[in-house]
């Protein structure tokens, strides 16, 4: 197997903006793996305020020791190069993420089967949310109400940069703007404390903002506090950045933490990992979404078709790619409202690179 690394930035149709970054351009490293013939194909995204990770750091794990725990394998030892991806080097798991995209991808395209029917699916769409960015109250409802038109039925609105009365003002207007249909979730990104988080939840479930789901209300590490959020909320709570992997999962578990988990493919290091967080989760009784960084349609695409052969317990937070104002790669995942079409084609249905 040969492998190599492609680092791309396509820029976004509209700044994407939350309580930790503003976004303008999807940045990442694709690895690539071929055996002669054909390419499977990974993503590594980089989000400094997220996972840490750098295409810098990516990129030189993926050529360094993931390349070195490789050398010498044959194409079809699929479960042997997943092991040693994950044994390869500590914590980086959007590299690690990466490769193990691009192995399944590789392993799906040698025979001839897409990413979804290999994982075991014949399912080919797959539902997603779609978020507005940080915005004034005024703003927010105007984009709420163009998504809806879109097709949308899920809506994420990123709260948590400003104090908890300015996002019960937010979430308010929104809920105002597009009526009682459409389902509303926040994502904080951990920008509030224990205390507002509760005051800002209750405050919107007594005013009949009718909640979906709150993501990741306090920071990550604070295990103790978003259990303490839980208990005091009716609203169902989402740990997304307090998990990357099992041990974090099985801490969120004991400590009562949360009601739902949110797994991503960059935070876990790929679909291996990924479904033993899915189905952990669900021997637990928590209820689970996956999510994705801001990636293009190969990140996504992954993630779809994890979502397709495992589904999830809600509507999934996969329209990354859908805010790409140019692809930085052909073929794969097509965008029809909230719908997401899976491909036919072989793999991720990714022909390669577009620069």
């Amino acid at each position: 197997m040969k492998l190599s690394t492609h680092l791309v930035s396509a820029p976004l149709h509209t700044p994407f903006v939350t309580a930790l970054r503003t976004a303008t351009h999807a940045d990442s490293l694709l690895v690539e793996i071929s055996d002669g013939s054909v390419s499977g194909w990974g993503e590594a995204p980089q989000v400094w305020k997220v996972t840490g990770e750098s295409l810098a750091s990516a990129q030189a794990c993926v050529e360094g020791p993931i390349a070195a725990a490789l050398d010498g394998l044959e194409p079809d030892d699929l479960t042997e190069a997943l092991r040693r991806v994950q044994n390869a080097a500590v914590g980086n798991f959007g590299a690690k993420g990466a490769v193990d995209v691009a192995l399944h991808d590789l392993a799906a395209r040698r025979r001839g089967q897409s990413l979804h029917s290999f994982l075991g699916s014949t399912v080919d769409t797959v539902a997603t949310d779609v978020t507005l960015s940080v915005g004034d109250a005024d703003a927010l409802a105007t984009a709420a109400q163009a998504r809806v038109a879109d097709g949308f039925e899920v809506l994420k609105i990123k709260v948590g940069t400003g104090d908890a009365r300015t996002d019960f003002e937010r979430v308010r207007q929104v809920r105002a703007a597009i009526g009682p249909g459409p389902s509303l979730r926040l994502d904080a990104n951990q920008g509030w404390s224990r205390r507002d988080a509760v005051t800002a939840i209750r405050a919107m479930e007594d005013a009949g903002c009718d909640l979906e789901l709150v993501e990741q209300p306090v920071p990550a590490a604070d295990l103790e506090g978003m259990a303490w959020v839980t208990d005091r909320v009716s609203t169902p709570i989402l740990a997304d950045e307090s998990v990357y992997g099992v041990r974090d999962l099985v801490a969120v578990i004991r400590h009562g933490a949360a009601d739902m988990v949110n797994v991503k493919l960059a935070k876990c290091g790929g679909l291996g990992p990924a479904r033993t967080l899915l189905e952990l989760a669900r021997e637990h009784g928590i209820q689970t979404i996956v999510g994705s960084m801001m990636e293009c349609p190969v990140g996504v695409g992954a993630a779809a078709a994890l979502v397709s052969a495992y589904p999830t317990s809600a509507v999934n937070d996969l329209d990354a790619a859908w805010w790409l104002r140019e692809a930085p790669v052909t073929g794969g995942i097509r965008y029809e409202g909230a719908l997401i079409h899976l491909p036919s084609a072989p793999g991720l249905g990714v022909t390669g690179l577009t620069v």
